[in-house]
Formats: C-alpha cells, structure tokens, sequence
C-alpha cells in the first residue's frame, strides 16, 4: 500500500492554510528517512510552532508529495526514521517524535530541570527504598554516595556516572 499523491496533497493544503512557511515543518515518517535523535527534538521545539507528522503505511507515499509540499505549498519537509528497523507503519515513530520534541517545549515538563538529558545525561541510574533490597539471598545496595546526604558529592558521582 501506498498513500496517494492527490489525496495527501489535499488533506496537506487544508492542514497547511494559513500556517507560518518559516515555522511549521511536515514530517514524513520513514524507514529511510533522516535518524531521529534528542538532538533533532530540541532544535525542532526551538524553531518550529508547528509540526505536522504524515505517518506512512506499509510501503510510504507517492515520491511527488515531498515536491508537492516543498514547491507546490512551500513548506519545508523532512522524511524521519526512529531507527534502523522497518515497522508496518509511521504511526509509533509519529508518536515517538511527538513525545521526544514536546517534552522539549518549555512548561511541558513542569519545571525545566526535569529534562534529564540536560541534568546528567540519558540513562542516569535511579534507586528506590529500601536502602537495601534482599532476593534470593543476595542483598542489593543504593550506592552508599546517594544515601550520604552530601549534595556536592551526590552531583559529582551523577556527573561522573552520566559520562559513562
């Protein structure tokens, strides 16, 4: 299967009317489109207010929408990928972009301190109580830093741990 041109680019104008060219992007979801990354999130959340996410279908779309969009709208349009993999369809990595690029607004979040990413790296270790966890016999520790209290030494080991 493969979404038309004629009725893609309709659905696109309608959609389109009356939208900024300098700060809306289309996104085509694709498996050989340009990776998604973090990185692409935040510059998107930066300089986009709008973005308006095609997810494709089993085998895509008619090639022409990407000129459609760029010449005959004028828009700007990217084909994305969330990674190396084929899935039958664009709607998870529509999803993925949607989550990954709000979380980058400011207020999304709450309070911008909970972007991770921008604390102490993707991937940071977190514990729960209790302090020591017993399964099997064997026992399960906190690291001994993040029970000290000591909030300078708490921050050097995340800053240490998240450069690994």
């Amino acid at each position: 299967m493969v979404i038309g041109v004629e009725s893609l680019s309709k659905a696109l104008d309608h959609i389109l009317k009356g939208k900024s060219k300098s700060k809306t992007l289309v996104v085509l979801t694709a498996p050989a489109g340009k990776e998604f990354s973090n990185k692409l999130a935040s510059a998107w959340a930066k300089k986009y207010e709008h973005l308006v996410l095609v997810a494709g279908r089993y085998e895509g779309f008619d090639e022409r929408i990407k000129t459609v969009v760029k010449k005959g709208l004028g828009f700007s349009v990217q084909e994305i990928s969330i990674g190396p993999y084929v899935l039958t369809g664009g709607e998870i990595p529509a999803l993925i972009i949607v989550d990954a690029t709000a979380r980058q607004i400011p207020g999304v979040l709450g309070k911008d301190t909970s972007l991770e990413e921008t604390r102490y790296g993707i991937g940071m270790p977190v514990y729960t109580r209790p302090e020591l966890f017993k399964f099997k016999s064997k026992g399960y520790k906190v690291p001994a830093v993040l029970l000290s209290g000591d909030h300078a030494k708490i921050d050097k080991w995340r800053r240490n741990r998240g450069n690994k």
